[in-house]
């Protein structure tokens, strides 16, 4: 049956209209923050914590692998893994996410782009490999290092690290649909090819992380370094004047129906993860910088255009905690912020999103990557691993899994898992799964 552009239109709408109802119908008790608004909530406490890992040459199978840890209340298993299923080989596992049915979990390789779909909805608390697309260099035209991935009604937009030519940071934005049919491939915007974009003073073309504000038809981009670094180790990195200066320094906002580029901003440092805000009058968006340290703004002015800016530090910038991770609670009050080096989490009130305030601090761990956090704002989730030549060395390479609670003024211990004397590997990114979601 032949789709028409109307029908997809009609289709697009809709599942916006479901996205948006979804968000502000509520109460939404569970479910992790800073996702896609068009995925189903689960709106029940979260069962399961899906942990995408990259395998360690000789420690257990050596392979990268999604682990599934409980975390229902009242199981004999809870704080416990109980599922893992191994992929096949190390390929620099990193971030992974849901369709927006949430029925699939897409996870990537950095280093072999190779992409793996697992089957999260036959059976939440065993998730199965179904599908491996191992072409995605070659159908995308050169794109490396497929890295976050960010749920569209029907389709998944893949956010790139590198490009097969040069393996520096060039790299583009790549849609698929949910079957795992390549779409297209829109570069981002350089010097060179703008794309229509206005330049603040550079275009790179890098590229790390994709959100989308849809009321506002807008899309944020941001942008990290290629293959050629992430896959060397970072001590090297730091030392290689060259290499130095191929770091992302741009953010930029794009029309989101049309995919252009509208803007590219000066963000210098490597401007890691973008996190939206959802009240329906909050018309901004945080992201972090890694090398210089700061909290910045991506947000509309009073007439209407987009700004960005610098509004915090985070620590003490000169000793290089190096802000990895972040994420905003549903309310939008408190970005809580994880720096690898110094394995410190904060938080800032952002109630005020151009003055941030510290408000708490908690050293975590030896080194620290990817934050967590419930709905409810209520559990907090750590894992460890930025990247396997990044992490650190001997007894500071800790590998964990850490639980809290967060009652307003401490995190309290919930659980812990050792990732290296489980032999599983260096956990990374994490997402939340529940049966309730399929039971009807």
């Amino acid at each position: 049956m032949k789709t028409t552009r109307r029908d997809r239109f009609t289709r697009y709408v809709a599942a916006a209209a479901a996205a948006i109802a979804l968000a502000v119908a509520g109460p939404v008790l569970a479910d992790e923050t800073c996702q896609s608004p068009y995925m189903p909530k689960i709106t029940g406490e979260e069962e399961f914590v899906y942990v995408w890992t990259l395998g360690v040459e000789g420690l257990g199978d050596a392979s990268d692998k999604l682990v599934t840890v409980d975390t229902r209340r009242g199981s004999p298993t809870f704080g416990q893994v109980i599922h893992t299923i191994s992929v096949g080989g190390r390929h620099e596992a990193h971030h992974a996410d849901f369709t927006d049915d949430r029925r699939f979990l897409w996870a990537s390789g950095l280093d072999t782009s190779q992409i793996f779909i697992f089957d999260v909805h036959t059976d939440p608390a065993k998730p199965r490999l179904v599908r491996t697309i191992d072409d995605f260099t070659q159908a995308s035209g050169g794109v490396v290092g497929p890295h976050g991935f960010y749920a569209l009604p029907g389709r998944m937009l893949i956010g790139g690290l590198s490009n097969a030519k040069d393996q520096t940071g060039r790299t583009g934005l790549v849609e698929y649909t949910n079957e795992g049919r390549y779409i297209t491939t829109h570069w981002m915007p350089t010097d060179a090819e703008p794309r229509g974009a206005v330049i603040e003073k550079v275009a790179d073309g890098y590229g790390y992380d994709a959100r989308v504000l849809p009321r506002k038809n807008v899309m944020f981009t941001t942008s990290f370094t290629g293959w050629s670094n992430y896959m060397t180790d970072f001590g090297q990195v730091v030392k290689d004047e060259a290499a130095m200066k191929r770091f992302g320094q741009t953010a930029a906002v794009w029309n989101f129906h049309t995919r252009q580029p509208k803007k590219v901003f000066h963000v210098p440092g490597a401007p890691l993860e973008v996190r939206v805000a959802w009240g329906p009058t909050h018309n901004y968006a945080f992201t972090t910088t890694a090398l210089t340290s700061q909290i910045w703004l991506i947000h509309e002015d009073e007439r209407g255009e987009w700004q960005a800016k610098a509004v915090g530090d985070i620590g003490d910038p000169k000793q290089l905690p190096l802000p990895v991770d972040i994420s905003l609670s549903a309310d939008d009050r408190t970005l809580w912020v994880d720096s690898f080096m110094d394995g410190m989490v904060r938080a800032f009130d952002v109630s005020d999103p151009f003055k941030p305030k510290q408000v708490y601090e908690k050293k975590i761990g030896r080194q620290l990557n990817m934050v967590s956090q419930s709905w409810d704002g209520k559990r907090l989730y750590f894992t460890s691993s930025l990247i396997s030549r990044w992490d650190k060395q001997g007894a500071d390479n800790e590998q964990f899994l850490r639980a809290y609670t967060w009652d307003g003024t401490e995190l309290r211990d919930r659980f812990a898992l050792d990732f290296t004397a489980l032999k599983l590997g260096r956990p990374h990114v994490m997402r939340f799964g529940s049966r309730d979601l399929y039971r009807n």
